[in-house]
């Protein structure tokens, strides 16, 4: 695969008004894991292979599990998923294939008993992002694979 472009180095004023986005994604209290699993099921969705690399990478260096990651596409009929992870990709669904359904009210009234209102606004924010990357990626195809994820923070040393 060869990129149609190099999107970042063609508009960094566009990719700085995405990244103003993310890093409100990336600070928000929402846990790691759940937007991880967000951001990867978006991803499944939209075909884009750049950014699965990348969130399927990001997910195991922070600790989750290869059997939840490969059963995400199937997350109805696996029991590994949390009734709040659960909520959070019903809607993730929901508002990537906006255009198919409009968001109906039943999943919009379960992900409201697992998120608060500003819990609600961020995941939905998170799932904003990930579409807008995955369109980007997709569109001048982004090659994924080289993608490495950051170092964590090493644990302190015992007291």
């Amino acid at each position: 695969m060869t990129p149609r472009l190099k999107y970042h180095e063609q508009s960094p004023e566009a990719l700085q008004a995405m990244l103003g986005v993310e890093n409100y994604v990336r600070r928000c209290p929402l846990e790691h894991s759940l937007l991880e699993l967000v951001k990867t099921r978006a991803s499944q969705i939209n075909g884009c292979a750049y950014c699965l690399d990348m969130h399927t990478k990001d997910a195991r260096a922070a600790g989750e599990s290869e059997q939840r990651l490969y059963a995400l596409s199937a997350w109805r009929e696996t029991p590994f998923f949390s009734p709040r992870e659960r909520a959070a990709l019903a809607w993730t669904e929901a508002v990537t294939l906006i255009h198919q359904s409009g968001a109906p009210d039943e999943v919009f009234d379960s992900v409201r008993e697992h998120f608060s209102e500003k819990e609600l606004v961020d995941l939905t924010m998170a799932i904003i992002a990930i579409n807008g990357w995955n369109r980007l990626a997709v569109s001048f195809r982004a090659v994924p694979g080289t993608y490495q994820p950051p170092p964590h923070a090493a644990a302190p040393p015992p007291a």
